[in-house]
């Protein structure tokens, strides 16, 4: 289980990601030969209660760039959870390979033993890659378990509350820069329209937005288009992103900010699902810079969370969907923070986050009897 790959280096870790390793709390790497399991557990932080983050099944190009991926979005979770007002920690998973090759009810549950060895440090979610019936599966091997289907008392599919989620930023976005909650008869651009940014676009189109999509999957632009014709698509990201637009949501993969992209932006507003989108360090500046306003996407993109953690407690539906609508309230108090301090919203929301965890995990110094 511990990383015995002849390219690690010192403490087990691939030497590439080592230096990022050193913040997180722990980092387990889950190997199962019979089913073909490689897996990646981060824990980023439990300050603030157990790690939570979900399992992103992914054909990653090597186990470096799988750990690097894993060590980011574990510490992105726990920002997430943080800001999102929740009793969480930060956690993410990864298992490497392409879903619909390897995927199998052994591998999932072999992968679930690995998360129930845990001991409740970690809890487990959908992700890219994975569903709520895998979950349903993984359950059978662990209670840490979250993001169920109904059958089995859970809420179903998150990705409809992160939609809900990431359109309550994009409208207080639309407020700080237009002094108006609604998007009626703005251009946006969704980049992606998977289990998401299908959902996205439901709610734009509602607000009476002109939606353009892209996707490398022509099927998920495909099955869009049946049901929303009056949707435009551009052929890639890279021609979506040159169009004329009043806003740009990523909700793709990860790193989708970078500088080219920014250079060809004429959106006024960038506010998507995907995680990790800024390419490198430096760029919510470079944004800032170019007059164009980025809502965090650990910030908007947190309603799927708060839907999983709700599940935990008995998910009650209208509880969730109030506590995701808190994050157009949230957004706005990023903005004005930023205002105030002379800051772009990214480093805004990174104190606001920090500020919480480093408060209330105090609290667990206090000895309860």
């Amino acid at each position: 289980m511990a990383g015995d790959d002849a390219r690690t280096g010192a403490g087990g870790f691939p030497a590439a990601a080592r230096v990022f390793a050193a913040d997180h709390e722990q980092v387990v790497f889950c190997h199962d030969r019979p089913t073909g399991l490689r897996a990646i557990i981060g824990i980023y932080s439990t300050a603030l209660g157990p790690a939570l983050g979900g399992t992103r099944f992914y054909p990653y190009d090597s186990e470096d760039a799988a750990l690097a991926d894993v060590l980011a979005l574990s510490q992105s979770m726990a920002y997430k959870n943080s800001l999102a007002g929740l009793d969480l920690g930060g956690g993410k998973a990864v298992i490497i390979g392409d879903p619909e090759e390897v995927k199998s009810e052994a591998l999932l549950r072999a992968y679930g033993r690995f998360v129930q060895s845990l001991g409740g440090r970690y809890y487990t979610a959908c992700d890219v890659g994975t569903y709520v019936e895998d979950m349903d599966v993984i359950a059978r091997e662990s209670r840490y378990v979250t993001g169920r289907s109904p059958a089995y008392g859970g809420a179903g599919d998150s990705s409809v509350l992160t939609a809900f989620g990431v359109f309550q930023g994009m409208l207080a976005s639309a407020e700080h820069i237009w002094g108006s909650t609604s998007l009626a008869g703005r251009r946006v651009g969704v980049a992606g329209v998977g289990k998401v940014g299908r959902h996205l676009v439901e709610h734009l189109l509602a607000d009476g937005a002109s939606v353009v999509v892209s996707d490398l999957k022509d099927r998920a632009v495909e099955a869009l288009i049946v049901d929303h014709p009056e949707v435009d698509v551009a052929v890639d990201t890279a021609s979506l992103v040159a169009q004329q637009l009043d806003v740009y949501a990523p909700c793709a993969l990860g790193f989708a900010l970078d500088d080219a992209v920014i250079a060809a932006l004429t959106a006024k507003i960038v506010c998507g699902a995907a995680n990790n989108q800024l390419a490198h360090a430096g760029m919510d500046k470079t944004l800032a810079d170019r007059g164009i306003l980025y809502a965090p996407d650990y910030l908007v993109n947190a309603g799927g969370v708060i839907q999983v953690e709700d599940e935990i407690h008995g998910y009650n539906a209208d509880r969730a969907r109030q506590k995701a609508a808190r994050i157009f309230h949230t957004t706005r108090r990023v903005f004005a923070i930023a205002a105030a301090e002379g800051v772009p919203p990214a480093a805004a929301a990174d104190r606001l986050a920090e500020r919480r965890m480093a408060e209330v995990g105090r609290l667990q110094t206090i000895r309860l009897g």
